[in-house]
């Protein structure tokens, strides 16, 4: 036979082999590598999304852990005056990692605002304080 090459036959490796069993053009080779950043992808979407609501929740609390303690500060502070009474407020308000907004000051209750946060988390909380009323 003119012309042709003579076939010739390697022995065949058994074992551990770098190429995939796969014939040459399977459709599908190389796909793991998509699936594991689509998935790596998706993993950090989610962290994100957590991360984001973790911070709205300390936020949330921050504002009314302030809250809270300025309407006890401002009802203790009563009978000094509305004036003295609100700067107490702001003071533990702003100890406590948020902005006084509003302080009403009614007999011996007091009504008090408080901020935390910045945009996109930013809180509000509205809290009262004053003294145990006694039913008859």
């Amino acid at each position: 036979m003119r012309g042709q090459r003579p076939v010739v036959r390697l022995p065949v490796r058994r074992g551990w082999s770098r190429r995939s069993p796969r014939p040459r053009g399977a459709p599908d080779r190389g796909s793991a590598t998509v699936w594991n950043v689509g998935a790596i992808a998706v993993l950090c979407v989610v962290f994100g999304v957590v991360l984001g609501l973790g911070h709205a929740v300390v936020v949330r609390h921050r504002a009314a852990g302030g809250a809270d303690m300025a309407a006890l500060a401002a009802a203790d502070h009563w009978a000094e005056g509305t004036a003295a009474a609100c700067a107490r407020a702001d003071r533990v308000a702003r100890a406590q990692g948020a902005r006084l907004t509003r302080c009403v000051i009614v007999g011996d209750v007091s009504d008090v605002s408080a901020v935390s946060g910045g945009d996109p988390f930013a809180a509000e909380v509205r809290a009262r304080a004053g003294p145990a009323t006694t039913r008859p």
